[in-house]
């Protein structure tokens, strides 16, 4: 089912636009290879969440086993495969070289994710039941 959530896809337009940043104009050994990779998973996470009414668990666990999917299609050398090892949009995109570290920045990615969900939903459970992080506060310091 599609479900429009403006503030998934609000973050998911920040995220591609910092990650065509990146692309473009970061030429490094940290922050282009696994910044880029740690922000990809995080991009396409919001991006599925934005559009689909989807439990966020699961929506992050499609994402990361796409991630790690792609990551296996370069260690056998898909693009080359395809005949699409000379496209420069493709080597973006998909990736050229296998690497662990990667798989790491995909997880901690989605990991990430997950912490900050369950910090809101934390949060947003107490604005329900009618007491906010502040209110607890103050009744913890009263007593």
């Amino acid at each position: 089912m599609i479900r429009i959530r403006k503030r998934y896809l609000l973050a998911a337009s920040l995220l591609f636009l910092l990650e065509v940043f990146i692309a473009l104009f970061v030429h490094d050994k940290i922050i282009r290879p696994y910044a880029g990779d740690f922000l990809a998973t995080i991009f396409l996470y919001c991006l599925a969440l934005g559009l689909l009414k989807t439990a966020p668990v699961k929506v992050a666990l499609g994402v990361l086993l796409t991630a790690y999917l792609i990551e296996a299609l370069q260690y056998v050398h898909l693009l080359s495969w395809l005949g699409w090892q000379h496209s420069r949009v493709a080597r973006i995109v998909l990736g050229s070289r296998f690497e662990w570290v990667d798989m790491l920045a995909y997880t901690l990615g989605i990991g990430l994710v997950l912490g900050i969900e369950a910090g809101l939903g934390a949060i947003r459970s107490r604005k329900i039941f009618g007491t906010s992080a502040l209110d607890q506060g103050k009744t913890a310091n009263a007593g």
